[in-house]
């Protein structure tokens, strides 16, 4: 007995069938419905509910070390031509890490009496990232030891990602997440330090300045806006 004689005697297999049929013809007329109901000449869909999701990757774009002297701070200008292939990358921000150590000297100014120890000074390291009119600027310590700190500058809502966004179509979330080659061209990256040094019994310091370690990444963002789907409203 074939398929066909079988759905003629098999009550529940006539349910069956009808459920995969009926799936088959509403899922695809929901997607068209909500990609029809649109203000963007693209087809994206128009106002409602929509999941949104987001991975970042990094473009390292230039690294090394400097000798930064107290008060004179040290600029990098960078250009996005200097890198290949990235035109078609959604661009949204840029990363700024940073390191350093203690470089304060010090020096016994009461003979055969040393140092007290546990008179190191913080320095104050701040990294400043620009980009069009976008800026931000962070600051970190070495507490008298190592520190570390980093600083990030954006241009895009990352407060959408991983979340389900309603009451904007899809066009307007793309807007806030899609930065249409705004990431390309000139960047300016500051570092600078306030170094300081205290004396203590015995013991003369000096602190002229840091050695700073500091790695530049762009920050990529591909993202997907998929219509967010109740099925028991189906």
């Amino acid at each position: 007995m074939g398929f066909i004689d079988d759905i003629k005697v098999d009550q529940e297999l006539q349910v069956k069938a009808l459920c995969v049929a009926f799936f088959l013809v509403i899922f695809p007329l929901y997607f068209f419905s909500v990609a029809a109901g649109t203000d963007s000449p693209t087809g994206m869909g128009g106002v409602g509910k929509y999941s949104v999701s987001g991975d970042i990757t990094y473009i390292d774009f230039e690294s090394g070390e400097e000798d930064i002297a107290d008060g004179t701070p040290f600029v990098i200008d960078l250009n996005t031509d200097a890198l290949d292939d990235i035109a078609d990358k959604n661009i949204v921000g840029v990363l700024v890490s940073m390191s350093y150590q203690e470089d304060e000297t010090e020096e016994e100014t009461v003979p055969l009496v040393p140092c007290v120890t546990g008179g190191l000074s913080a320095d104050t390291i701040t990294g400043t990232a620009s980009h069009l009119n976008f800026s931000n600027s962070a600051d970190g310590q070495n507490d008298g030891g190592n520190g570390a700190h980093d600083v990030t500058t954006e241009w895009y809502n990352s407060s959408m990602i991983g979340q389900d966004v309603e009451g904007l179509s899809e066009s307007e979330i793309a807007e806030q997440l899609d930065s249409n080659g705004a990431g390309l061209g000139d960047y300016t990256v500051e570092i600078s330090v306030t170094a300081n040094s205290q004396n203590s019994p015995g013991c003369t310091r000096s602190d002229t300045g840091e050695t700073v370690s500091y790695t530049i990444q762009l920050i990529v963002l591909d993202y997907s806006i998929i219509p967010f789907v109740e099925i028991e409203n189906i």
